[in-house]
């Protein structure tokens, strides 16, 4: 089943590779969405894919980043966009 979840990292995110990273790890397991960084310093994306391997983008994103994540808020929503690749924007 697929699933499309919006997702705001705050802590040291900005500057570290945060985007790149997330990039990288979603193109390897076929996900679609976006991450950009904001002006209050988090960083927000939207991926949509498979739910395992969603859950094992985040898994991947939570651990590599453990010492920068301090909060990540998750809202699944429906498959809304269609989306062509992983783009950091």
């Amino acid at each position: 089943m697929n699933v499309q979840v919006h997702i705001f990292y705050s802590g040291i995110v900005q500057g570290v590779g945060f985007r790149y990273t997330t990039q990288r790890f979603a193109t390897n397991l076929g996900l679609l969405g976006w991450v950009k960084n904001l002006s209050d310093g988090r960083v927000e994306m939207v991926v949509a894919g498979p739910k395992g391997q969603v859950e094992e983008f985040t898994k991947q994103l939570d651990t590599h980043f453990s010492g920068s994540i301090q909060n990540k808020e998750m809202v699944y929503q429906p498959v809304l966009e269609k989306f062509k690749n992983f783009a950091v924007v």
